[in-house]
């Protein structure tokens, strides 16, 4: 289901290449833990599967899984899924083998594996953890038809605009834009001064999806955001003509896009964190999602504070948009050690051992800012959790994939040419809702 999507994290460094996964899963727990001391789960064993792998994710995850062991005595088994979650875990349902507790990347398959009666009802004590820690949206995309199944642990953040502070230095910009207005004067006030204002990957058409999911909250608000989300109002509504009106603002200029609107619709997602922050940067800013960081930290020399930051991606609208995205732990089974594990993940603790480590952001609103290792990732998770019940998750992550997440078709070959040709609002609306109602029938 959605291979697409598990391609998509793969890019972004959530996981490491496919090949990687077997060689990396002793290492990162794809064995056991070694189990925990004494407790009240000694000589359980609860098995347990995520996409995350690898030194960096899968190493940090298994650090909480060693804290939930030390607590409780239980011995822990871990294995890496593969990039397609949704088909690892059925085949493991088809041949009687889910493992307790799973973490799945995406709200729609919470919901799917809760239609097929493959995840169980939070128990009343991890529910009651859950409302008490977590906004009424995190509750909600946990739930399916009234009833609780998942706990959100990790969250993202793609309302975010990283930026080269030395670009905006020598354009004698002393403060980042706090609205689109001011967003496209700093995008002028940078040609103007010489440098390229913004550096798009969109030969992946998800990055133009997310440009369109920002602007179009903003713009709506979360309820007309809910309700396209579902396609209970059509592409043609007025409210998605006027966010292509303002994204046409940036798109519609070959001189604030690095390589010009061609260019962009070449560069691919990987190219363009370098195009900003590497030797020879080509542009100034780069909308995106907080996992940017990693991406500057690992394959540029910048750093982040000194010579990269970011702002948060502005409001055109009345209120400053907060789009993400999550992975949610369900329980597969019921047994005494996932009910136990459940209600760790839950708490402020769990997530906290996470926090410390860095590259994580926690819904948790009972989480302590401190925790973070640095001021940057404490202002990314701090507007998650200031976002509230406005949080909305990625719009083309929970429309069919048809229309929200395949190459070359649906949205992102519509966003993709509108990037071409940002003249033909209406054409675009006109096209957007053709697809939707052909992928949401």
């Amino acid at each position: 289901m959605r291979d697409v999507m598990w391609s998509r994290r793969r890019m972004l460094g959530v996981t490491l290449a496919a090949g990687l996964a077997v060689s990396t899963a002793a290492a990162c727990g794809g064995g056991d833990d070694g189990g925990g001391g004494d407790g009240p789960l000694k000589g359980q064993t609860i098995t347990v599967a995520s996409i995350w792998t690898g030194s960096n994710e899968g190493a940090k995850f298994q650090k909480v899984l060693d804290a939930f062991s030390e607590r409780t005595g239980a011995k822990v088994t871990y294995t890496p899924t593969g990039d397609n979650v949704a088909a690892y875990l059925g085949s493991k349902v088809n041949g009687n083998a889910a493992p307790d507790v799973a973490f799945l990347p995406q709200q729609g398959v919470l919901v799917e594996f809760a239609s097929k009666g493959w995840i169980k009802p939070l128990p009343a004590d991890t529910q009651n953890a859950v409302k008490q820690n977590f906004s009424q949206v995190w509750q909600e995309l946990g739930s399916h038809n009234g009833t609780m199944y998942g706990v959100y642990f990790k969250a993202s953040s793609k309302s975010t605009v990283w930026y080269r502070k030395q670009a905006f230095t020598d354009a004698g910009i002393a403060q980042p834009p706090a609205t689109w207005a001011d967003f496209v004067k700093t995008a002028q006030t940078l040609s103007d001064s010489g440098a390229t204002p913004i550096s798009v990957g969109a030969a992946d058409g998800w990055v133009l999806t997310d440009w369109f999911e920002n602007v179009y909250l903003s713009v709506a608000g979360p309820e007309k955001y809910d309700q396209l989300s579902k396609h209970e109002i059509p592409y043609t509504d007025e409210t998605v003509k006027e966010s292509l009106r303002k994204l046409a603002e940036i798109w519609g200029k070959d001189n604030f896009l690095a390589g010009g609107r061609d260019g962009a619709l070449q560069t691919e997602f990987p190219a363009s964190v370098p195009a900003v922050f590497g030797d020879s940067p080509k542009a100034a800013m780069l909308p995106g999602a907080d996992f940017i960081a990693s991406e500057i930290s690992t394959n540029t020399k910048s750093k982040i504070g000194s010579d990269a930051d970011f702002f948060p991606f502005p409001a055109v609208g009345a209120k400053a948009p907060v789009v993400g995205a999550g992975d949610v732990a369900v329980m597969m089974k019921d047994t005494q050690g996932a009910r136990e594990l459940m209600k760790f993940l839950a708490s402020p603790e769990a997530a906290e051992v996470w926090a410390k480590q860095g590259g994580f952001i926690s819904p948790n609103k009972a989480v302590d800012l401190a925790s973070y290792p640095d001021e940057v990732q404490r202002r990314i998770a701090k507007a998650v959790i200031d976002a509230g019940n406005d949080f909305r998750f990625d719009m083309s992550d929970l429309a069919p994939a048809a229309f929200g997440g395949t190459k070359g078709a649906g949205e992102w070959k519509i966003l993709q040419d509108f990037l071409a040709n940002p003249s033909d609002v209406d054409g675009t609306a006109e096209k957007l809702e053709e697809a939707a109602a052909k992928a949401f029938k």
